[in-house]
């Protein structure tokens, strides 16, 4: 990654200069958009694309001017960690997430159904206990309608997510200002990832949530490959085998998630499943898959901190329990089966001795 005051000072005015371009322009690529329509199948696909893109714009734009008013208004940068002005930071957030959140909806027209039985993410009083939730990874999508849900029922998020998302410049100001952690992928900054993920999770008090995706990234068929072989390359044959038995969802990475669930015991744990969202993993996925106007399901699940098993060994099967669970929920959702038996025979034969 670059550093960080390149970041600052390359990144976040090319965006904002990006939107005055594209405002100024509007009309001209509103015009092509138009004109792409009877070429393209879906209705109005290339114009709905195009409207998202603006909003998406517009609200990185809006959210880096606000997050530099709230930097003059802490002094330059002197109280920026404060009490107040980690709620100011929240509070952008949740603008900028809940503005995103609702084009996406009127441009998309997704049906989103969520399955809430037994949880307590929307309960309303204040002073609720510190929650570690562990979702399901398939898309961008997924990780921005959960934070943006879990912000507008009044949580505070830390999220766990990947180093190279500090290329979008609005995450990187929001989330380096609040306490989240971007996790290198390589180098010897991995090296303190879970110390990292325990004090992140240590830390929280009434009304917080830790956000994890305990696959590491978003499902892909090849992922899937990768990590049975490296959990047969580890020795670890039984999770290799129940790895090998999930269909829709990557073995779980269980270090980080035991260290936060260690370091927090007081906290509640909810596991979030969906589907529907699989499909929109890059721009390219996003464009081909307009409009949706398809069901997103999702589910889930609360465990109380006296449910959740003692032992790191105990809580590494309860983890990979919960997993194959997640499985079988998207299986029984799901009209169709994402993976091919062709990749399936690849992994079940995968050659591990290198010749």
């Amino acid at each position: 990654m670059p550093h960080q005051v390149v970041r600052r000072v390359v990144f976040g005015p090319a965006v904002i200069l990006g939107f005055v371009v594209v405002l100024l322009s509007a009309p001209i690529w509103a015009i092509v958009a138009a004109a792409l329509v009877p070429t393209v199948p879906g209705k109005w696909r290339p114009v709905r694309l195009a409207w998202f893109t603006f909003v998406y714009l517009a609200m990185e734009a809006m959210g880096l001017a606000l997050a530099f008013l709230l930097w003059i208004a802490s002094g330059f940068g002197w109280k920026l960690r404060s009490p107040a002005f980690v709620n100011a930071h929240y509070a952008v957030l949740r603008l900028c997430l809940g503005l995103l959140l609702r084009t996406a909806r009127r441009t998309f027209n997704p049906t989103i159904t969520v399955d809430e039985r037994g949880s307590i993410v929307d309960r309303p009083d204040v002073g609720r206990p510190p929650l570690i939730v562990l979702a399901r990874h398939a898309g961008p999508g997924d990780s921005f309608l959960l934070v943006g849900t879990l912000l507008a029922r009044g949580r505070r998020p830390r999220i766990v997510l990947k180093e190279v998302l500090q290329w979008d410049p609005l995450l990187d100001v929001m989330l380096n200002r609040l306490p989240s952690r971007f996790i290198p992928s390589t180098g010897p900054g991995r090296a303190g990832s879970i110390d990292a993920i325990r004090e992140l999770a240590g830390s929280m008090e009434l009304d917080d949530c830790m956000v994890i995706f305990p696959e590491g990234g978003n499902f892909t068929e090849n992922r899937r490959t990768r990590s049975i072989a490296k959990l047969e390359e580890m020795g670890l044959h039984d999770q290799a085998n129940l790895a090998r038995s999930m269909r829709h969802v990557l073995a779980p990475r269980t270090q980080g998630t035991l260290a936060a669930i260690e370091a927090s015991p007081e906290a509640e744990v909810l596991f979030v499943a969906h589907t529907g969202l699989e499909d929109l993993s890059s721009p390219v996925d996003l464009y081909r898959g307009l409009p949706m106007d398809a069901d997103v399901r999702a589910r889930v699940w609360r465990v109380m901190p006296e449910d959740v098993p003692a032992g790191e060994d105990a809580r590494e099967t309860w983890l990979y329990d919960w997993f194959v669970r997640i499985d079988q929920w998207i299986i029984d959702n799901r009209s169709t089966d994402r993976i091919p038996d062709e990749i399936l025979r690849r992994a079940a034969s995968y050659d591990l001795s290198g010749d």
